[in-house]
């Protein structure tokens, strides 16, 4: 039998399926579903900075809405203070504690504060690692994209000083240029990479005349994305990539490994055909290497990376000129 074991952020995983952050892992049923179905390891969903601060801003709102009502109704109220991370906090660590597989936390903050201090907290909970989502959306003409990294780069600097347990970042590919800025962020000295993420665009529906928001879930499509630097990232970084979007299936995650990543994360097909199916998608895997006579996972991981590759024009330029000349090169499987 073919023995699916890789290793991700310095922990050995037990297959490269990893459950992503998502409402699926928002407790511990959750995280407890996607380990008992084979999942390598588990993201808990993200603890969001701008959740808590409107959070505590509503409880303030509710605990005086009727100061002024009257007099007496001014003394109906205790002093209560918002929770703050805490029940996020405690989420992590019973979720730890539930499961015998890598559990990583995840945080998306916006104040170089605010990454420091929840990034603290979360360790304290003995969580086996910490997912770092950066994620920058640009409101102003006058912003240089310059700043925008510099930004991520001394907050990540900061985070790596105040922790010490082993960290990866979660990208977007909206960036001038994401190979510098992996290569930046790899000097400083994270563990993983986790790409890309994908986002709620906001959509209009033009009957109502209203804004929508809706959950798009991922395609196989999109996969082609995180493939192409998979494939070109392959032996250029230290951490480890960690695969994401549009990876619905066993087969799809083959294709990254063949690329260059170590794992994948999958969230959209969970949503589409319950947690349960990671053991159909770990199956897949196993099928796949029994009949190709492959071992492990490193007897084939990086074999179609741009290093290894016998077309070295595949994942460059030039691919778009070759289907020009010759339309019907483009493979009819998708």
């Amino acid at each position: 039998m073919a023995d699916l074991k890789t290793t991700y952020m310095g922990y050995e995983l037990k297959n490269p399926i990893i459950a992503g952050a998502s409402s699926l892992t928002s407790n511990v049923s959750g995280v407890k579903k996607a380990a008992e179905s084979g999942a390598g390891a588990v993201v808990i969903s993200s603890l969001f900075e701008e959740q808590i601060q409107a959070e505590s801003f509503l409880l303030e709102e509710g605990m005086h809405q009727y100061d002024n009502l009257n007099a007496e109704m001014t003394t109906l109220f205790p002093d209560v203070d918002h929770g703050g991370p805490e029940k996020h906090l405690i989420l992590v660590k019973e979720a730890k504690k539930a499961v015998d597989v890598p559990v990583f936390a995840s945080l998306n903050a916006v104040t170089r504060e605010a990454w420091i201090t929840y990034a603290s907290l979360l360790e304290d909970t003995g969580v086996d690692g910490l997912e770092l989502n950066f994620y920058s959306t640009p409101l102003s003409f006058s912003e240089r994209g310059e700043s925008i990294e510099k930004e991520l780069i001394e907050t990540l600097k900061a985070v790596k000083k105040t922790v010490s347990i082993p960290i990866s970042v979660k990208l977007s590919p909206f960036y001038t240029n994401p190979f510098n800025l992996i290569k930046q962020i790899d000097d400083v000295g994270v563990n993983g990479y986790v790409l890309f993420n994908r986002f709620f665009q906001p959509d209009i529906d033009i009957d109502k005349e209203t804004n929508v928001l809706q959950h798009n879930l991922s395609t196989w499509n999109d996969a082609k994305l995180p493939l192409r630097y998979a494939g070109m990232l392959y032996n250029k970084i230290q951490g480890d990539v960690c695969s994401s979007s549009g990876i619905l299936s066993g087969r799809d995650a083959v294709k990254m490994v063949l690329a260059g990543a170590s794992c994948v994360q999958v969230v959209s097909t969970l949503f589409r055909n319950k947690v349960s199916y990671i053991s159909e998608m770990v199956k897949e895997i196993e099928t796949w290497m029994d009949g190709k006579g492959y071992k492990s996972i490193r007897d084939f991981r990086g074999h179609l990376s741009e290093e290894n590759n016998p077309d070295p024009w595949v994942y460059k330029r030039a691919q778009y000129v070759r289907l020009l000349l010759k339309p019907d090169w483009i493979s009819r499987e998708g």
